[in-house]
């Protein structure tokens, strides 16, 4: 069997991610939005409108396309509580934690970036 990944309603085969890993990783991240989701996930579990606050002007349309996205992509964990309310929780996967010291390169280069321009 063929490993699989859903890209919206697309179902793409891993043979069909690109050669390079760079392109791979943008391919999972590029969007701005993932990127400060799994900022803000890094620390820990968190509920949509947790997310939502954290995050700044997203509109709640584009938080929930880009956790769908990321859960069906295998970098975020979806939980429901059976409550009245229901409760959902979003948190990083193993995979999702492992971008870790990707996101943690991007803040010392955007700090050092900022330092520069300053000087």
């Amino acid at each position: 069997m063929i490993p699989t990944i859903m890209r919206g309603a697309i179902m793409t085969t891993l043979d069909s991610l690109p050669a390079c890993p760079v392109e791979t990783t943008l391919t999972l991240i590029s969007d701005k939005w993932k990127i400060l989701i799994i900022r803000d996930l890094l620390p820990g579990t968190r509920r949509f409108s947790e997310l939502r606050r954290s995050i700044g002007h997203i509109s709640q349309k584009v938080l929930t396309a880009n956790l769908r996205q990321m859960e069906s992509d295998g970098l975020v964990r979806r939980e429901v509580f059976a409550e009245v309310p229901p409760r959902v929780e979003y948190s990083l996967t193993d995979t999702g934690r492992s971008l870790k010291p990707v996101i943690d390169a991007m803040w010392s280069w955007g700090e050092a970036y900022k330092a520069d321009r300053a000087a």
